[in-house]
């Protein structure tokens, strides 16, 4: 039975190709749905088809957009170019909405490159377990990715709200890296968008915190 009061957050799906039958088809990882489930959420699943998708997203009137992982961006010579140009126009619908905006793995690769942030080639960032700092913090988390944004040497203060990514970059600020400098989870400084590098929907049992920071970001 469907709980009460779940919220409906709208989901992007990666694409995968099957060329012996000449089909491409939009896929979602089923831990992402138990994932939300446990998180109080119902996800409305996004096709690839921009059109489509922001019909859904004006019919269904969901409360907050997930961006998840899978496929390169076509900036960095991705080969799903359709999920680029529906993920480009949810996220504007979604901003004009004033709606929470989370990405995950290639979800925040995307936030950044919207952003026009320069995304580079990182070595030692694909491992099921990972040593990274959230507010200085030390914390375990994994990471599946090949391209990202270095944090600006220069800063080195860092407060509870972060620190700004880069010089010329300062809606988007920085509140986890590595010791490496790779930029590890973002927000904006004046609206409510986020992204992390890492899946929570991939580690068993989920953590706590992670279901906490989807409740509390969410709503």
């Amino acid at each position: 039975m469907v709980r009460a009061k779940m919220k409906l957050i709208a989901v992007t799906q990666r694409v995968d190709t099957h060329p012996s039958v000449s089909e491409r088809r939009d896929a979602l990882d089923q831990r992402w749905v138990a994932f939300l489930r446990i998180c109080g959420y119902l996800p409305l699943l996004l096709p690839n088809q921009a059109e489509s998708a922001l019909a859904l997203l004006a019919a269904c009137q969901p409360q907050g957009l997930l961006l998840t992982g899978g496929n390169t961006l076509a900036s960095l010579q991705g080969d799903a170019p359709e999920r680029d140009a529906t993920e480009t126009g949810v996220l504007h619908w979604t901003r004009q909405q004033s709606l929470p905006v989370l990405g995950v793995c290639r979800g925040m690769q995307f936030l950044l490159d919207q952003f026009g942030v320069p995304l580079k080639k990182v070595a030692g960032h694909v491992q099921p377990v990972q040593e990274i700092l959230i507010h200085s913090c030390r914390a375990t988390v994994n990471s599946y990715h090949e391209f990202g944004a270095q944090v600006d040497s220069s800063i080195q203060s860092p407060t509870d709200a972060g620190f700004p990514l880069q010089a010329g970059y300062a809606p988007l600020h920085v509140w986890a890296w590595t010791d490496d400098g790779v930029v590890k989870a973002i927000r904006h400084a004046h609206e409510p968008i986020c992204g992390i590098m890492w899946h929570p929907e991939r580690l068993t049992p989920f953590r706590s915190w992670d279901t906490r920071f989807f409740k509390e970001f969410f709503g």
